[in-house]
């Protein structure tokens, strides 16, 4: 109550007008992005620039429909399942390791830490190599399923670091509780420790999703058939050698902004108590 009568009057007002002024400011290349889309091409390269469309153009929407190399829907579909996949892999596989990591002491475990940590710093292009290759080995170049395995890689590190935080500062006394109430290992695990992490297991959940709709390296690098390519990967089709179909391209920007806007709108509440939840527990 004393922090929320610090900023009343004055200075309420001008730090919401300053607020209003960042948002306008973050949001304009959204903005210009979807403004862009609507134009034709003689509009775009227009001096002065126009604000409002002229004129709709949805022929940028409506060819992409079309069956060819340009199909939008295909590639947000194509997105959509190499996301997906990515998202379960690293959920599925970072939770128990996790807790495995935060409840066991066990030789090597700082070591096994500071290796998850280092392969979030490694850059992307340092990884694509020995991926080829393995990809190439097991028979899954050109493939979406390479391209799901090399977009888990991304979200599985980062996962495992903010779960841990979960894991350690559930008290023992829970899962002894679960002991006698019947529970074995992995029942107490299902019913007990899982819910109670369920914030944090929802972040890296949105998280790991994010990672893998928004690559690009690991898309265009183990798959080279377009209609397999994920949609970011798509927008490369519109950047030829003599120019760049600029209002297709943004069209392809506006179906790719879509799920993460919607993501973010509907699923905030739990991006922010998992991470803020994480931040005081850990």
């Amino acid at each position: 109550m004393d922090e929320e009568k610090k900023i009343q009057g004055k200075k309420n007002i001008a730090l919401s007008v300053v607020a209003i002024l960042l948002l306008c400011v973050l949001l304009f290349p959204v903005f210009w992005i979807v403004v862009t889309s609507l134009k034709t091409e003689q509009e775009i390269f227009q001096i002065p620039p126009t604000i409002i469309p002229e004129k709709l153009n949805l022929k940028t929407y409506a060819a992409q429909v079309e069956n060819g190399d340009f199909n939008m829907f295909r590639s947000f579909g194509n997105s959509f399942i190499i996301s997906i996949g990515a998202t379960l892999i690293s959920v599925i596989l970072s939770v128990p390791a996790s807790y495995g990591i935060a409840k066991y002491k066990f030789k090597g475990r700082k070591i096994m830490l500071l290796g998850f940590l280092v392969t979030q710093m490694l850059p992307v292009a340092v990884l694509l190599t020995p991926m080829f290759i393995l990809f190439k080995g097991m028979h899954i170049y050109n493939t979406p399923a390479a391209a799901v395995i090399a977009d888990a890689t991304i979200g599985i590190p980062f996962s495992i670091l903010i779960l841990k935080n979960y894991f350690a500062s559930i008290p023992r006394e829970l899962e002894e509780a679960a002991y006698i109430d019947g529970c074995n290992h992995f029942t107490a695990f299902i019913r007990v420790l899982i819910p109670i992490a369920k914030p944090g297991v929802m972040v890296c959940a949105i998280f790991s999703f994010l990672y893998a709709w928004g690559d690009l390296a690991y898309g265009m690098t183990f798959i080279i058939d377009q209609q397999k390519r994920p949609i970011t990967a798509g927008i490369f089709n519109f950047m030829g050698q003599y120019g760049t179909k600029w209002s297709y391209l943004t069209a392809f920007a506006v179906v790719t902004i879509i799920p993460v806007a919607l993501i973010f709108i509907f699923m905030q509440k739990y991006i922010i108590s998992g991470m803020t939840s994480g931040a005081v527990k850990g």
